[in-house]
């Protein structure tokens, strides 16, 4: 499943943000350039363990630099020629003047958007060394960021439904009512292309809640800020249990990770099964994008909206993160993850193997818990892992990212 998620959602993401085919889904041999060196770069980092007395492996430190400027180069070609594109076209005429069918043509990638706006007046900035650097820089933040975390939701999604039946059968049904039950993947692909498209995602309320609920358990990301000394940024936090008294904390001089894996399992936001996956405790509440800050807002008047059993703070739930910095591809994840639902949830079944494998009786039948889903055989992962981090007073930043990859890699190769 890993393979396939992300071969999928790399080729996804590289015709949304560059209108370009990658190919990843094709095999090696015909696999973009991209593809196999990012595939390179992956690898320099399953074994980050340095020399003695040293932090990193400077080998592996120098092939990295070395196969990351090989992917600016492939990328900044990628620029280059769709700027010469645009400039060629904005000598012929303005590009706010084009008539409205041959703006219909125009690619609507990232890329090619990015580059027309500045040609919208009829001028052609040339392509500065600067300019040039910066656009590759953000392409690597939407190719490499936005296709690992949407494959990551997905396979999780696909598991989670494999061993929920009830949760398997309520989302057919929906995509059976809104796209009919003898759909083909063409057919969906075709209505969601369609006037009614935005229509037909909009009522896709439990495929919604399936998503939230496994971006809510399982957050493929995070992030880490660094208040620097002297920013004055100040926080409260519990003091006193009893009477629900707080102290303030300077955090200037620290890097603050926002661990969404213990956020996201609040039982006291979620209940007590916040360790269990319940698409249901969304329903009426599955709005996944930017929308979500509205209620947080103290200029804005809004009334719920939610029908859910039970309201969950907007702060509690943030898998895209918050504020003017929450993630700006999270409405290209959650289309995403909606649409290859739709195609794939009836058209396959998925049975997991190994770790999370599901527990058959001496009959062969499949084992039904309490909860309504199926008893696996052992767990997909410990929910009690440390995260032990010791380090002087004086540790450089890259150090600590070090530590967090080498950990986190080892966490996903032994399926913890």
């Amino acid at each position: 499943m890993d393979n396939l998620c992300t071969d999928l959602t790399f080729d996804i993401i590289g015709a949304v943000v560059m209108d370009v085919d990658l190919n990843a889904q094709l095999g090696t041999s015909k696999q973009s350039a991209l593809v196999r060196y990012y595939r390179q770069l992956l690898i320099t980092y399953t074994n980050q363990s340095g020399l003695i007395g040293m932090p990193t492996n400077p080998f592996l430190t120098r092939r990295r630099k070395k196969i990351t400027s090989i992917i600016d180069d492939e990328l900044k070609a990628i620029i280059r020629s769709q700027h010469a594109e645009v400039v060629a076209a904005a000598k012929d005429t303005t590009m706010a003047q084009e008539p409205s069918d041959k703006k219909k043509n125009r690619p609507r990638s990232v890329l090619a958007l990015s580059l027309q706006a500045d040609h919208t007046a009829g001028t052609t900035p040339s392509l500065s060394p600067l300019a040039l650097q910066t656009t590759a820089d953000t392409l690597k933040t939407f190719l490499f960021a936005g296709h690992d975390t949407t494959s990551v939701l997905l396979q999780w999604a696909f598991y989670e439904l494999s061993r929920t039946p009830r949760a398997l059968a309520a989302l057919r049904a929906e995509l059976d009512a809104v796209f009919g039950a003898a759909a083909t993947p063409l057919d969906i692909a075709d209505a969601l292309a369609s006037s009614g498209g935005d229509d037909a995602i909009k009522k896709l309320t439990y495929t919604s809640a399936v998503i939230k609920e496994t971006l809510r358990l399982y957050p493929p990301a995070g992030s880490a800020r660094r208040a620097p000394p002297g920013a004055g940024l100040v926080v409260n936090i519990p003091d006193d249990a009893a009477t629900g008294g707080t102290k303030a904390v300077c955090l200037d001089g620290f890097v603050l990770y926002s661990c969404h894996f213990l956020v996201q399992r609040d039982p006291a936001v979620y209940g007590p099964d916040a360790d269990e996956w319940v698409p249901e405790r969304w329903l009426g509440d599955v709005d996944t994008s930017r929308v979500d800050e509205i209620p947080d807002r103290g200029d804005v008047d809004v009334e719920p909206t939610t029908t859910a059993t039970r309201k969950v703070p907007p702060g509690a739930w943030r898998p895209f993160e918050r504020g003017p910095r929450n993630c700006i591809g999270q409405e290209l994840a959650n289309l995403e993850a909606r649409v290859i639902l739709a195609v794939a949830a009836r058209r396959y079944d998925f049975i997991k193997v190994g770790a999370g494998e599901v527990r058959r009786d001496e009959a062969g039948n499949l084992v039904l818990n309490e909860k309504g889903q199926y008893e696996v055989v052992s767990p997909m992962f410990n929910r009690a892992v440390p995260l032990i981090l010791p380090f002087p007073s004086q540790f450089h930043l890259s150090s600590l990212t070090s530590i967090l990859l080498d950990q986190a890699w080892d966490m996903r190769v032994n399926g913890l």
